[in-house]
């Protein structure tokens, strides 16, 4: 999971993230982090859209190669 320095330092930077669902590009999101809880991480899509997505996921910026290590997938 994630940490909350992690998440606090991608939403300052304003980084472009890409985040892994499953083992399907088609399936990522890829945006900017708004909001986080402690279960929870709000995404806001390039098309303005927000999304809530689980903490546990994969967030990784978009620049770096997609990686699915360690999912198990």
């Amino acid at each position: 999971m994630i940490s909350d320095e992690q998440l606090d330092q991608y939403r300052l930077d304003g980084t472009l993230l890409r985040v892994i669902r499953d083992a399907n590009p088609d399936n990522d999101v890829r945006g900017i982090v708004v909001a986080w809880d402690d279960e929870h991480v709000v995404i806001r899509k390039r098309n303005k859209n927000m999304v809530k997505l689980k903490r546990s996921y994969r967030y990784q910026p978009y620049s770096e190669p997609r990686s699915t290590e360690g999912l198990g997938i």
